[in-house]
């Protein structure tokens, strides 16, 4: 079957990608007259878009249902989540943001992924971290990642400097790189999770805490971001800057370093001149330990009230999380599988990567330690990342204010 992408009203036409050998699950229920199930997710940007939305029609074809798949922009999902589990219009399978799996979880929306018969003993520990709630696996990752230096090395060559590794290296490589029509480094700092995420490694490898946003070490994580931008090594633009629009700035060479996930790399491996390379972000100071955010996005069944759908959708999930999807996915959007078994497959075809997968191996869980207090944290953050770097406030009175909400 085909998938149907619904967006903004209007229809486009996905080709199949070559997968094999996923096989179903069962949800239970009989399913024979279900000819198709709704999908919901927030890729609305190539490449992203139409790798998903090709392996997504794939495994409808192996389930025997065509996908009407709806797009979400990412600032609008967990609003139309809660609001469609509320009116109890929730799509049959339900993609998730890892940071927002716990809010959605607690509302009772969703369905525990063993009930339906879909395997989770194929994960490791952090994917599994991600998508659990209260000991109960809702929600898995078909691929995971993490937040990275990305650096121009033709760039860096040119102007004399080495990927940095403490904060004061890449200041001044920040600064030496920063030329006519180039900055030295770009990031997004906007004011929803995917700022907030790009801020969490510089946050928690300078000693920083979740429960205690408004510590010195916090005040000094945020006021090193806020120089970043004062100095002119960034631009302004970082607090509007999404994700993808970070990765247009380092993909035009506009930016020679950036902060971001894996997943650009499938957009800058378009262009095969681009010379590049990654590197764990920097720390404070030299010795300290790394720790970057664990990215990806949980896909979830939603309890709709209809077992025949639901085992329908079961089949397409199951599927999606298997071993060869996760390996093509992963290969072709950069990220990393969420099986750590799939790993030595995945660099046989990567090997420039390593320090990258070891990276996300390593990388923590926005909700590991909050669980659902994560939410009202991560607002209050991205609320102070935005106030201090756009000189509202300093970085102490702005983390202040966050803390007191």
């Amino acid at each position: 079957m085909r998938a149907r992408i619904t967006a903004g009203g209007s229809l486009l036409v996905v080709g199949a990608l070559a997968l094999s050998g996923c096989s179903g699950g069962s949800g239970g229920g009989s399913s024979e007259n279900v000819t198709s199930i709704r999908v919901a997710d927030y890729y609305t940007d190539d490449p992203a878009k139409t790798i998903i939305g090709t392996a997504l029609d794939q495994c409808g074809t192996e389930a025997g249902v065509t996908i009407d798949r709806e797009l979400v922009p990412s600032g609008q999902l967990v609003s139309k989540v809660l609001q469609q589990a509320s009116s109890k219009t929730l799509p049959d399978i339900q993609m998730i943001d890892q940071s927002d799996l716990p809010t959605i979880a607690e509302t009772g929306a969703l369905t525990p992924l063993p009930d339906a018969g879909v395997p989770t003993d194929n994960f490791g520990a952090p994917a599994l971290s991600a998508g659990t709630f209260k000991g109960t696996v809702y929600g898995l990752p078909p691929t995971v990642n993490a937040v990275v230096l990305y650096y121009n090395k033709d760039l860096l060559a040119a102007a004399g400097v080495t990927p940095p590794t403490t904060w004061d290296e890449l200041s001044a490589a920040a600064k030496k790189l920063t030329t006519n029509g180039v900055y030295g480094l770009a990031f997004s700092a906007t004011n929803d999770g995917q700022g907030v995420a790009q801020f969490l490694p510089t946050f928690w490898s300078g000693g920083a805490d979740e429960t205690a946003v408004d510590s010195p070490e916090a005040v000094d994580a945020l006021s090193f971001w806020t120089s970043l931008v004062s100095d002119g090594s960034a631009s302004q633009s970082v607090l509007t800057w999404g994700n993808s629009d970070a990765g247009d700035q380092f993909f035009n060479r506009t930016a020679a370093m950036m902060f971001n996930t894996g997943s650009q790399m499938a957009k800058l491996n378009k262009d095969t001149t681009l010379n590049y390379g990654l590197a764990q972000i920097p720390v404070k100071s030299a010795g300290d330990e790394p720790v970057s955010v664990l990215g990806g996005e949980d896909w979830t069944l939603p309890q709709t009230g209809d077992k025949a759908r639901a085992a329908k959708a079961a089949e397409v999930l199951t599927c999606m999380l298997s071993d060869k999807t996760q390996l093509s996915l992963a290969t072709q959007r950069g990220t990393v599988p969420g099986n750590p078994a799939l790993d030595a497959q995945y660099l046989e075809a990567l090997p420039a990567l390593t320090e990258y997968v070891n990276t996300v191996n390593s990388a923590r869980s926005r909700t590991a330690q909050l669980g659902t207090g994560w939410a009202p944290v991560a607002t209050a953050l991205g609320t102070a990342i935005q106030s201090s770097i756009s000189g509202q406030a300093s970085a102490a009175d702005a983390l202040k204010t966050a803390a007191g909400n």
